[in-house]
């Protein structure tokens, strides 16, 4: 269950040597490690600064990268979701 009841938006980003700072409309400022996200630890600065706050915020995309990460799954912890579990 989301518990979420009012959903700040992605209003800027920024970075630095090993994690992407995501500023939010509601003045909190989440800081998240490129771990989290392999294509954006692999990428260079240049690449990290080539993104688009999508949907008024909801979302954060880099079109080189074939990146798309979520503000809310960012706010909920969730990671790069592409990995496949293997048993």
């Amino acid at each position: 269950m989301n518990t979420l009841t009012f959903k700040p938006y992605a209003q800027k980003l920024r970075f630095d040597d090993d994690t992407m700072w995501v500023g939010l409309t509601d003045g909190r400022c989440l800081g998240v490690p490129y771990q989290y996200f392999p294509k954006l630890a692999a990428a260079s600065a240049e690449e990290r600064s080539k993104y688009i706050i999508s949907g008024g915020g909801i979302g954060l995309h880099w079109e080189d990268l074939d990146e798309d990460i979520s503000v809310e799954g960012l706010l909920l912890g969730i990671g790069d979701r592409t990995k496949q579990n293997i048993l």
